[in-house]
């Protein structure tokens, strides 16, 4: 892949898990890459002075808008977004009840409001203002993260819908991008090393796991190619992306690719 030195990326929800890995991997291809979340301090990324930390809450406008305003005015530019910020795993156990994989009507409704609003809504926003920032320099890529429950049931509805939403949201932006020579693409991880993934470890067959880095490696990947406007619009699985553009995992390895029927 060549170096994205000349690259600036933002990647949203990055204090911990895949958002984190993303970062990594696009700082690793020489990117200046902007994360978000919460709770995110100076000391998430310490060790790599091309990572720059932004606190944002992005269910609040007016700090996604101070986000993008700040962008715009350190670096002049905006070359990738991935939106990786997403809701609803908060408090999975509720009065001693684990409430993920409960049917629709015995859900907690929170859920499905923090899924829309800091999970598609969420994306939604970002991309409106990276678009016109991309759409001024006729060049850009925007990664939404979703997954399999998009096309499949797997945990709960609220889940299904939302990833199903970002899905049809990618392909859409995609649609309405495209004469100005921005790209869209879902991409799906597989069974990811994230710090919650690995508190239950002991739990689950980990031997074709990926590391959130390795998602990172799958953007930097997309942001390298000359001709991603192909695949602007399409739903992307990182562990393909290894194998058709040749990265491996941090590890050495290169996991293999999930397919529907193995979710």
């Amino acid at each position: 892949m060549k170096s994205l030195n000349d690259k600036v990326a933002l990647v949203t929800g990055a204090t911990y898990g895949v958002g984190k890995g993303v970062a990594l991997g696009l700082a690793e291809a020489d990117a200046t890459v902007y994360a978000t979340g919460r709770t995110i301090t100076e000391e998430t990324f310490a060790s790599d002075a091309s990572i720059i930390p932004a606190r944002c809450d992005h269910t609040v406008d007016s700090e996604v808008e101070a986000v993008f305003r700040r962008i715009a005015d350190e670096r002049g530019r905006l070359d990738i977004l991935v939106n990786n910020v997403w809701g609803g795993y908060e408090n999975m156990v509720e009065n001693g009840q684990f409430t993920w994989m409960v049917p629709f009507w015995k859900q907690p409704l929170w859920r499905w409001d923090a899924m829309f609003a800091a999970g598609v809504r969420a994306a939604y926003v970002a991309s409106a203002h990276a678009a016109r920032a991309m759409i001024e320099q006729r060049d850009g890529l925007i990664v939404n993260i979703s997954f399999w429950a998009a096309q499949k049931h797997i945990g709960n509805v609220a889940y299904g819908v939302s990833k199903a939403a970002t899905d049809k949201m990618t392909a859409d932006m995609a649609h309405e991008l495209r004469e100005h020579n921005v790209a869209v693409v879902s991409l799906y991880p597989g069974l990811v090393r994230t710090e919650k993934i690995m508190q239950a470890a002991a739990f689950l067959d980990m031997s074709n796991s990926e590391s959130p880095q390795f998602i990172g490696r799958a953007v930097a990947a997309l942001a390298s190619d000359p001709n991603i406007m192909q695949k602007s619009g399409q739903v992307l699985v990182a562990a393909s992306l290894a194998q058709e553009y040749g990265f491996t995992d941090i590890d050495g390895k290169q996991p293999r690719p999930l397919t529907l029927a193995d979710v």
